[in-house]
């Protein structure tokens, strides 16, 4: 069977990302860190679905998690896909507050997904994908979420080296999301009133998310690829 390793799936954005690939058919290597009851959760409707599932905790931040990881997920069969969608998003990251979180934000924003890129590409896989989650805000610089926008530039950067560095036998490419989900500490109704700035008049979803992996998984001749999901909000 062919495996999918989503890095933080427990919940939110990952998780419907885990929940989408294995509707497609792929068993799923779910990895939590402190989400252990939802992390259950998820597992269950992935069992429901028919798959089978590995929950996997794994600190993203430890010096030596990748090679454990990736061989853990490699349990369940032929590891064809890693997607780095584990990410930290601090409320207060401006010039004046950076230096409390700096390392921690860069060490599981970009350091992360490098490591289990590097892990990935050691079982020298054949016709497999990496996809990494960016957020398409960076197009337009802003004094907000300092750091949080460097290590998406890193990311989003890594990306399309990567692709160069892994073909043929890896694809890599990014989804760059828009307004997909409230951040953590907005309220509902001001993620909604977001739509307004959104060409489309409409946020995203989990699930639209989700469909854009399962559509990269599929491709054959695409790499180096950053799509946005944003309804056009970027433009």
């Amino acid at each position: 069977m062919t495996v999918a390793l989503v890095t933080g799936a427990a919940i939110r954005v990952g998780k419907a990302i885990a929940l989408q690939l294995a509707k497609d058919g792929y068993d799923i290597a779910l990895h939590y860190n402190g989400s252990e009851g939802d992390a259950k959760k998820t597992a269950k409707e992935i069992t429901q679905i028919g798959r089978k599932v590995n929950l996997i905790k794994a600190d993203l931040l430890s010096d030596d998690f990748s090679e454990d990881l990736i061989n853990k997920a490699g349990e369940l069969g032929a590891l064809e896909v890693l997607v780095n969608s584990a990410a930290m998003f601090p409320e207060s990251d401006t010039l004046e507050q950076f230096n409390s979180h700096y390392e921690a934000v860069m060490d599981l924003n970009v350091k992360a997904p490098l490591l289990l890129s590097q892990a990935f590409a050691k079982l020298k896989p054949e016709n497999a994908h990496i996809i990494n989650i960016l957020d398409n805000r960076i197009q337009k610089p802003a004094g907000d979420h300092l750091v949080y926008r460097l290590s998406k530039a890193a990311l989003w950067h890594l990306t399309e080296s990567l692709a160069k560095e892994l073909a043929p036998n890896i694809q890599v490419n990014g989804l760059a999301l828009g307004a997909i989900m409230a951040p953590p500490g907005a309220s509902q109704d001001h993620f909604s009133r977001m739509a307004n700035n959104i060409p489309l008049k409409r946020t995203g979803s989990p699930e639209a998310v989700a469909e854009a992996v399962s559509f990269l998984t599929q491709q054959s001749f695409i790499t180096g690829a950053i799509i946005p999901i944003d309804g056009g909000e970027f433009l």
